[in-house]
């Protein structure tokens, strides 16, 4: 286990400093993709590879056909899941020891799955109408695991704000290739004021805060 973990966080750190490998890495990325369920080793693999996908946007802006391809693959890896989940509603009666392990495995995967969707439709825009049909059908599905529906529908409200959802979704760590407007570099936090949020965050609407302060209102008068 020790090992495998730190194979895990090898290929994670190689990632982060070269995301253009998810992009060169295609084809075996979708491989591991389809073994997710041969053995609980390799579900912790797709796991952080779904995550790997969506964090680094599926290898950057340059690589929008492997962005695509990654995307497809996600979305046959979620809607088997649906599928199987619907079928085992059936059975969670028996409350099997091995079959409560499975389901709890499968929600976790589909909640990275969810997420790797959203995250690389917000990257490549080209992918949001393909993504929101995706999203809602998580959403209408109402499988067992409310964590699921819930997190896909959270999304498809995230996506009708796309100010706020490119800086929620985003790249962790923007790059001057992906740093859209009004997003902020939360990792910058501990250096920036109150002025650097934009409006729309703190007034939860597009544009100027509706309360426009002038100094009389704050200084004393003569």
């Amino acid at each position: 286990m020790d090992v495998q973990k730190r194979l895990l966080e090898f290929m994670l750190a190689a990632f982060h400093r070269s995301p253009n490998f998810i992009a060169l890495l295609k084809k075996p990325i979708v491989d591991r993709l389809g073994e997710a369920y041969d053995s609980p080793a390799k579900t912790e693999l797709a796991l952080q590879l779904c995550w790997a996908i969506g964090e680094h946007g599926g290898g950057g802006g340059s690589h929008k056909d492997a962005a695509r391809e990654l995307f497809e693959s996600l979305e046959l890896l979620l809607y088997e899941n649906l599928s199987s989940s619907r079928l085992g509603l059936r059975d969670s009666a028996l409350g099997s020891v091995s079959s409560t392990f499975r389901k709890s495995s499968q929600s976790r995967l589909l909640c990275f799955v969810v997420t790797a969707i959203a995250k690389l439709a917000t990257y490549h825009r080209e992918l949001q109408p393909r993504a929101r049909v995706s999203l809602a059908k998580v959403a209408r599905s109402r499988i067992s695991d409310v964590r699921v529906w819930r997190r896909a529908r959270d999304y498809l409200g995230l996506m009708n704000e796309p100010a706020i959802c490119s800086s929620v979704l985003g790249p962790s760590r923007p790059s001057s290739e992906y740093m859209p407007p009004g997003s902020v570099r939360w990792i910058e936090g501990g250096s920036k004021m109150i002025a650097h949020v934009p409006f729309y965050i703190l007034s939860e609407q597009e544009g100027p805060p509706f309360h426009d302060f002038s100094f009389s209102d704050i200084l004393p008068g003569k």
